[in-house]
């Protein structure tokens, strides 16, 4: 992972937990989902890890969360 890219992975990652919540999930259920381990699903919303993650994972969690996969990427 770049550095410069740091701040946007941190907002991928809450925007997975704030639409993961919306859609009323634990961490667990949605780790379970994507056929990820749990610890890997709250690096990637915890805002003080940096942890990246692949299209295919995105693409996997907004599949499950039910919303398009540019939703993540978008600054709103």
């Amino acid at each position: 992972m770049k550095k410069q890219y740091l701040e946007q992975y941190r907002k991928i990652g809450l925007k997975i937990s704030y639409y993961r919540k919306l859609k009323g999930m634990t961490q667990e259920q949605l780790a379970e989902e994507i056929d990820k381990s749990l610890a890997f699903l709250g690096a990637v919303e915890a805002p003080n890890i940096d942890r990246s993650v692949s299209l295919d994972t995105l693409f996997d969690i907004a599949s499950v969360l039910e919303i398009p996969a540019y939703k993540f990427l978008i600054d709103d």
